[in-house]
């Protein structure tokens, strides 16, 4: 069994969609409502395979995570995508993530093959998160940030994340690196809207020095 964790934060005009297109290839949808003050929750198609859980605050994407990841160790799933509710990420690659696993524990998808419509200050960013996480670990780390990844979910429980924000996924790579769990890579599209990211800079770069320095 497959799932799929959505976290979103006011994605009103997105998160209904995504959920549609990712419900075509997967078991379970598990779409984490991290506080949402819009109308994101109205969105969501109303599907048997579909489950919407909520925090009653915004906790941060890493909380939203963690909560849709413990979802889906009690449904048993055998693997667990985890998907950005903005359409950034292309729901037709997953197929392409799912034969990946098979060779690793973790398989992370990379923007940073096709740079031409990354804007300047992510490329940037990525480029140097991944090349110390890289340094720290051992381990080559192509694309840090991506948020479009597969886990064997058997493995979740031991990289859950304690941080609450975007610091999140760099902290479950760190985790992983360190259990010695495979960590691939599979190329996937840029695609960027308005980039209005949630991803506030400087609460970002702490995030990820202190990660940096577990």
């Amino acid at each position: 069994m497959i799932s799929v964790v959505i976290p979103f934060y006011n994605e009103e005009n997105t998160v209904g969609k995504t959920v549609e297109l990712v419900s075509k290839f997967v078991d379970f949808v598990i779409a984490v409502n991290d506080g949402s003050t819009d109308n994101s929750i109205n969105n969501i198609p109303q599907k048997e395979n579909v489950i919407v859980l909520h925090h009653k605050k915004n906790s941060g994407k890493g909380k939203a995570l963690r909560t849709g990841f413990e979802e889906s160790i009690k449904r048993n799933s055998k693997y667990t995508i985890t998907i950005d509710a903005d359409l950034q990420h292309d729901a037709e690659y997953i197929p392409k993530f799912i034969e990946a696993i098979n060779n690793f524990d973790i398989v992370i998808g990379n923007r940073l093959h096709d740079l031409k419509d990354m804007p300047l200050q992510r490329r940037a960013s990525n480029f140097l998160t991944s090349f110390l996480l890289s340094k720290k670990l051992n381990v080559k780390i192509i694309d840090s940030q991506s948020g479009y990844r597969i886990f064997r979910t058997k493995i979740l429980k031991d990289i859950l994340p304690e941080n609450k924000g975007f610091e999140a996924e760099s902290e479950m790579i760190v985790k992983a690196a360190r259990k010695n769990y495979k960590i691939g890579f599979v190329d996937v599209p840029v695609i960027y809207g308005n980039d209005n990211s949630k991803m506030k800079s400087w609460q970002a770069i702490k995030g990820f020095i202190k990660v940096l320095f577990m």
